[in-house]
């Protein structure tokens, strides 16, 4: 029996159903004849791909069909130039920091359109692949930089009038770490546009920012509404509230192909300053190159939101670090008699010096759980600890008897609540002291899970 051919018609019936289907998987079933039929039937894989670039799909979804399609149709110019086009679907854009993607479509389709790119001799055509060489070769990471770099130079080569050819450019230059590149091609960008859209703003001020030109950050900060003045560092400031920051040992503007992954990370706490720089709050429990006090970038996409009480927080992506602070720190362990008693002595200390306790402040969650905008990180159930440890965070001008001073001081007529810290004693130079608290540290350490 023969099986009936899809009309165009019912190609596009299929592709609105599943546009208007509720969810990724309701989407997917709807496709199941298109995905059958492109094989031999060029329209079906054209709908397929315009579906997959609108995001009605999942990554795994996504790359599944762009897969397919591309093994069946890999002779074919217009179609691979579509599916380099669509790749940004096969990534979650969001995590700015991940690794580079595992799935071998991205090296596929960069190695095909490298080869068209040498060929061809159409001008428009080569913008068409060079555009999508220049977008896929940015998702992999690192790993085709000098590719990507290439590509978006010859991109505004032949589209030198063209806006949003120098913001592309202008972004990649941003997720690299050339911040001051990435001003010039955002400036040019916004002079070419009919309209000036936040997306070209809002990238002009964080490479602004990161390249340390405070004056055109503020002028972009104040077109757009911020209220913001020149403050610390020579950079805008204003009266934000405090927001999240997903930190990465290693983030995509400031690694390389050899090391091309986020290495460790931690969500923290940012006094944010403007909407890309802040000072980080939280005493970080890994070691990853970067802590308390220091002044770092993030990009403006939320990550996620994370809800504390009737406050949803955005969680942004780490872009670099702007200045380290070279704060000192030391390890503690002590007892309290109630709930974040250790913690809000921070208060009694100058300089900016915090006690942290990391066994009330610092908790492991599954990736479903981090991402949620629906657990409540504020109320949920926790242990009451009287037994804690962290670590002491204090300026490098403060000096380590001063520290140990004003702890001693705040803990006086306080039996219950005891702080010790042998790293600190040594810094401070009492070694028959640290002998003591080393023994104890170590008791309570211990008793920590």
């Amino acid at each position: 029996m023969l099986r009936r051919k899809l009309t165009d018609k019912k190609i596009k019936q299929i592709h609105d159903e599943a546009v208007d289907a509720s969810n990724s998987d309701e989407s997917w079933k709807a496709l199941a004849p298109l995905v059958k039929a492109q094989r031999s039937n060029e329209v079906a894989a054209d709908a397929l791909i315009d579906i997959v670039r609108k995001g009605h799909l999942t990554i795994e979804q996504s790359l599944e069909i762009l897969d397919q399609i591309f093994d069946a149709h890999n002779d074919n110019d217009d179609i691979i130039i579509l599916l380099g086009g669509a790749m940004e679907a096969g990534r979650d854009l969001d995590y700015l920091n991940d690794p580079p993607p595992y799935h071998p479509i991205f090296e596929k389709i960069i190695k095909r359109l490298s080869e068209m790119s040498l060929t061809i001799s159409d001008k428009k055509k080569e913008a068409l692949i060079v555009e999508a060489l220049s977008c896929t070769a940015r998702l992999m990471g690192r790993q085709y930089d000098d590719l990507a770099k290439k590509s978006y130079a010859r991109l505004v080569e032949l589209l030198p009038d063209t806006s949003w050819a120098h913001y592309n450019q202008g972004l990649f230059y941003k997720t690299r770490g050339q911040f001051a590149e990435g001003v010039k091609t955002n400036q040019k960008a916004i002079e070419l546009a009919d309209e000036i859209s936040d997306s070209y703003q809002w990238n002009l001020g964080i490479c602004a920012t990161g390249s340390g030109q405070g004056e055109i950050a503020l002028s972009v900060w104040k077109d757009i509404g911020n209220k913001v003045e020149m403050g610390r560092f020579g950079l805008p400031e204003g009266g934000y509230p405090s927001c999240k920051v997903r930190l990465a040992q290693r983030p995509l503007a400031e690694r390389d192909c050899e090391h091309d992954d986020p290495g460790l990370e931690e969500t923290i706490w940012v006094e944010r300053l403007s909407p890309c720089h802040g000072i980080i709050r939280s005493v970080l429990y890994q070691n990853l190159g970067v802590d308390y006090g220091d002044v770092i970038l993030f990009d403006g996409a939320p990550v996620t939101y994370h809800k504390y009480g009737d406050q949803q927080i955005p969680v942004f992506p780490h872009l670099a670090t702007l200045r380290k602070n070279n704060y000192q720190f030391f390890d503690f362990a002590g007892t309290q008699e109630n709930e974040n008693e250790l913690n809000d002595l921070s208060e009694l200390l100058d300089k900016d010096a915090v006690i942290y306790s990391h066994t009330e402040n610092y908790s492991v969650l599954c990736s479903i759980c981090w991402r949620s905008e629906e657990i409540d990180h504020e109320h949920k159930e926790r242990e009451k600890k009287h037994v804690v440890t962290g670590r002491i965070a204090a300026p490098a001008d403060m000096k380590p008897e001063e520290i140990l001073e004003k702890i001693d001081s705040a803990l006086k007529g306080k039996p219950e609540n005891r702080v010790f810290s042998p790293d600190l004693c040594r810094a401070a130079g009492l070694k028959d002291r640290a002998k003591i608290e080393e023994r104890r540290f170590n008791l309570l350490w211990d008793t920590v899970d």
